[in-house]
């Protein structure tokens, strides 16, 4: 048999674990590795894989039960505005850019949850609401299984 390590030819090879990866060595190569009992493959990656710790998979729509409003940047403007601070002065207030709440307040720029969050608290208006369950359109095909493509079109060519 040859030694998987050093590749000589030897009879006496025997099975060790050499960084967790099991090989047939010689006698000589022995001092490198772990002897280990006859065991398959399949054991030993098991005894592995076991140890290893996997972050458990979470849901994340399960969060996502709450949006914008509608007309926020128009909402944050007013507000700013009925407070009678310059964008430059909100924007010190609540660690963001004077161009970021520019391009906030112009639409062009959706804020994060974080910054939300801050503007909501600064001007004392509210920006998330609650997500409402969308109800199937009336004369879909499938009651309570949700609309589907054809419902769609169908209702569209009305």
């Amino acid at each position: 048999m040859q030694c998987e390590l050093c590749g000589m030819e030897s009879s006496g090879c025997r099975p060790a674990l050499v960084d967790g990866v099991r090989m047939m060595l010689c006698p000589g190569c022995m001092k490198h590795g772990k002897g280990v009992k006859d065991v398959a493959p399949v054991d030993v990656q098991k005894s592995i894989l076991g140890r290893i710790k996997r972050p458990r998979e979470k849901d994340v729509y399960v969060e996502m039960d709450k949006e914008l409003v509608s007309g926020w940047n128009d909402i944050i403007k007013r507000a700013r505005k009925k407070k009678g601070i310059s964008r430059e002065k909100l924007g010190f207030n609540i660690g963001e850019r004077t161009i970021t709440i520019s391009k906030i307040e112009n639409g062009d720029l959706r804020p994060s949850d974080e910054v939300v969050g801050k503007l909501e608290k600064e001007l004392g208006v509210t920006l998330i609401e609650k997500v409402k369950e969308v109800s199937n359109i009336p004369g879909s095909s499938r009651s309570g299984s949700g609309l589907t493509l054809g419902d769609f079109l169908k209702t569209e060519n009305k």
